[in-house]
């Protein structure tokens, strides 16, 4: 078949990049991006962005090191108005509560005859905590949250309840699942709704902390699976299935999946890349290509797994904080966090991931929202972005020219046309990036265009224009907290409610501009792939 034409245009031609010298610092560069949009390569679910609520006290302690002010499940603040605004923008926001200590949770409920003690700091036990407790009243208020906020919830089970710990580090029998099913049952007398009952948390593989084999996790899924369908057989919405909430083992996986084909909706694997919060080099590695190219090995070989199995489970990451032990403040909580996150999704998306939970939506230094103020971080106007802009449908995409661009692209969310999402690594080089379909097509340039006089409009479109998101780094600092949208600061009112994401305007046969260290979201809705048809 020959290529498609496009409403605006056809025209062939070799992509040659190369770099202008304006002035002594300004420069500026060429490439494309090519986007074959003859068929989806991966479809995202509609609310693809989610993001986890832990359980870690006011002080946590991991390896001897201590923070301060974790927001925490049991202790945060329900009743901001900047909190119940930053979920409602999403209409609607998963969130997965869970992470380390729900595998020492047990929940008040009235069948539990255990006292219901916090969690207190033992450096002795595992994770540096003794046993906690969910207080029924506690789970009442979170799911008042919940409801008023529209939020879709996913709910981490402690999977070693019963269990026993061996010198070897391996938890071994089987799983006891009283407390959970009481829990559940609970739930479900008190018609809250949840989205999905996740068992345990990073006990797959290696482990941390401990581990379980996977024929005994499989085993134990589909006990959980059971008992979900027993109790849930005359309720609806049913809940999902969700399972292992670990890092990713490719024989362990491959078992689990294998043993759990009729029980598991959900397969959750966790990432943290980045390796420590305490790293100094970790914004050397966010702005190193080749080191963002290394976690599709993961999402590769999980996709192959996926695919050749006799599974109906779909592909979730559950956990991604980037660098573990609550990240590292300036770093995981600013501005160039965004990069690597926003990569992360697109990356995620092209392997068919259907949702990718942020470690955390507040707590730590890693947190969409500062723990503190409740103020959003860059990334949570990155991820509310993704949410309104990127549809279901994902686009093979690639581009021609500086490694430092990195180009993903999806069917416009609830409109017509695509929309592209650019990152710009470069310090230096603002790039113009054509657009090309299927390595043949692009926007034809029906006039020359002077780079110095391409004019974005804030308030009129017209039918040629794309919407254009820019966003950067307040005066240029990466590490600064401080977004802005298309030169303007992102900021919440005195009422706490979140900003208007107002896009510019710009004339669709013109480049789109990139410049240093920016992320351009461009939404093109005069052009619609076949994928997107």
């Amino acid at each position: 078949m020959g290529s498609q034409i496009w409403p605006l245009g056809l025209c062939f031609f070799m992509c040659v990049y190369s770099f202008i010298s304006v002035g002594s610092k300004a420069l500026v560069g060429d490439g494309t991006v090519f986007i074959d949009g003859k068929a989806a390569i991966g479809r995202i679910d509609d609310d693809f962005v989610c993001a986890t609520l832990d359980w870690w006290p006011p002080e946590k302690c991991d390896y001897g090191t201590c923070s301060w002010g974790h927001a925490s499940l049991l202790n945060l603040d329900l009743g901001n108005n900047i909190l119940l605004n930053a979920i409602k923008a999403f209409s609607p926001l998963k969130l997965r509560l869970g992470g380390t200590l729900q595998d020492k949770v047990i929940y008040d409920t009235p069948d539990d005859q255990q006292p219901c003690v916090p969690f207190a700091n033992k450096s002795s036990e595992m994770f540096g905590f003794t046993q906690g407790c969910l207080p029924m009243n506690r789970w009442d208020e979170l799911n008042t949250l919940f409801k008023k906020a529209g939020a879709k919830i996913i709910f981490g089970l402690n999977a070693l309840y019963g269990r026993s710990i061996q010198s070897d580090g391996s938890a071994v029998g089987a799983w006891n699942y009283t407390n959970a099913e009481s829990l559940i049952r609970y739930t479900v007398g008190k018609n809250y709704t949840i989205h999905g009952w996740e068992l345990g948390n990073e006990l797959s593989g290696n482990g941390v902390g401990t581990r379980v084999a996977a024929d005994q996790y499989a085993l134990d899924t589909v006990a959980l699976q059971l008992i979900v369908q027993n109790i849930y057989k005359e309720v609806e919405p049913k809940p999902i299935i969700i399972a292992p909430g670990g890092f990713f083992d490719a024989n362990w996986f491959k078992e689990f999946l294998d043993k759990t084909s009729k029980s598991l909706d959900v397969v959750t694997h966790h990432i943290y890349n980045l390796g420590p919060g305490v790293d100094q080099h970790l914004v050397e590695k966010i702005l190193d290509p080749s080191y963002l190219d290394g976690e599709g090995n993961t999402f590769r070989s999980l996709h192959n797994i996926v695919r050749s199995s006799s599974t109906s489970a779909v592909a979730w990451v559950g956990e991604a904080g980037g660098a573990y032990n609550s990240g590292h403040n300036l770093v995981t909580n600013a501005f160039v966090f965004s990069f690597w996150y926003l990569d992360q999704l697109g990356m995620a998306s092209s392997y068919d991931t259907k949702t990718y939970c942020r470690q955390t939506f507040i707590g730590g230094n890693y947190g969409l929202l500062n723990t503190t103020t409740f103020e959003p971080n860059p990334d949570y106007y990155s991820a509310l972005l993704w949410h309104r802009l990127m549809g279901n449908n994902v686009l093979s995409t690639s581009f021609s020219g500086t490694k430092k661009i990195r180009a993903y692209a999806h069917c416009a969310k609830h409109s017509k046309g695509f929309t592209l999402l650019l990152i710009n690594l470069d310090n230096s080089t603002t790039i113009q990036v054509k657009v090309a379909f299927n390595r043949t097509s692009r926007l034809r340039h029906k006039h020359k265009v002077h780079r110095k006089h391409i004019r974005l409009s804030q308030g009129y479109k017209s039918e040629n224009d794309r919407e254009e998101y820019h966003l950067t780094a307040k005066e240029g600092n990466l590490h600064s907290q401080t977004m802005l949208l298309n030169g303007k600061i992102l900021t919440v009112n005195s009422s706490g409610d979140i900003p208007p994401l107002e896009p510019l305007y710009a004339n669709s046969s013109n480049p789109i501009s990139v410049a240093p260290f920016s992320i351009v979201f461009a939404h093109i809705p005069n052009v619609v792939p076949p994928a997107c048809r």
